[in-house]
């Protein structure tokens, strides 16, 4: 007789999340060899006394651990991806009923630490991998199995993981700004027929602006003549970013600024 499956959602339930994760999965293999506790004595000076808790540090560079080896260049699909995954909430030490934090909150964390003091710590923290040999070459597909070692090329191979990572913490980066344009255009969009400055629009360019500086901080800024009284030649550096944004012409709309 041809079977058939009916699914009824059970109200009350007793599952424990450690039962389903096999011994040889890689990521209870990473959880049981990979100890993090160092990162919340670096990171203690970033954090006040007072105020909402935080995101577990510790949380915070495992989620972007698990974008790195699942190759998820946005904090929204590593956020998306580890909730579909019985192995990843066990290693991030969430249970099947708990929020993961908001994507959001990644970035903010990451502003928070830095760009320099962030790259450092995830750099250890793939380092640390390598040395537990749960990470060879590039990002690839994960195996059940451990990496054998090869002590000649340690070195290498931990060297090669790190400047990955770098390219991959960038990744996360240019994926958030890319974010930020696309609010402010859609700002820009929704309030491009007002003669003010919504606190939204001023806001969203604040964040463009702020972009544009951190994109373009290595090229020469723009210059220009006057004429002093004398009727000599002076140099007088235009202002940084002067747009459409947030100027327009009262005697003609539609002229560029």
């Amino acid at each position: 007789m041809q079977g058939r499956k009916q699914y009824a959602e059970k109200l009350f339930t007793t599952f424990q999340l450690s039962n389903h994760v096999p011994e040889d999965n890689f990521y209870r293999r990473l959880k049981e060899g990979l100890d993090l506790q160092w990162l919340y004595k670096s990171t203690k000076k970033y954090y006040g006394r007072e105020g909402q808790a935080s995101i577990d540090p510790v949380v915070f560079f495992k989620l972007i651990l698990v974008g790195y080896l699942e190759n998820l260049n946005s904090d929204r699909k590593i956020i998306a991806h580890s909730k579909m995954r019985l192995d990843i909430l066990f290693f991030l030490g969430y249970d099947l009923d708990e929020e993961l934090p908001w994507h959001s909150t990644i970035s903010r964390t990451r502003a928070l630490y830095g760009e320099e003091v962030f790259k450092e710590l995830f750099s250890k923290v793939l380092s640390l991998c390598v040395q537990k040999q749960m990470l060879s070459g590039r990002r690839q597909a994960i195996d059940s199995a451990y990496i054998k070692a090869n002590a000649s090329m340690d070195s290498l191979v931990e060297k090669d993981i790190i400047e990955d990572g770098e390219h991959y913490l960038e990744e996360l980066q240019h994926d958030e700004y890319g974010r930020v344009i696309e609010q402010h255009q859609n700002v820009m969009k929704d309030d491009r027929d007002s003669d003010t400055i919504t606190k939204s629009r001023s806001n969203s360019t604040q964040q463009h602006h702020s972009w544009k500086e951190e994109e373009y901080k290595d090229m020469p800024k723009g210059k220009s003549l006057t004429k002093t009284a004398d009727g000599d030649d002076s140099e007088e550096r235009r202002p940084k970013f002067v747009s459409n944004h947030t100027h327009f012409s009262t005697t003609d709309r539609d002229a560029r600024v």
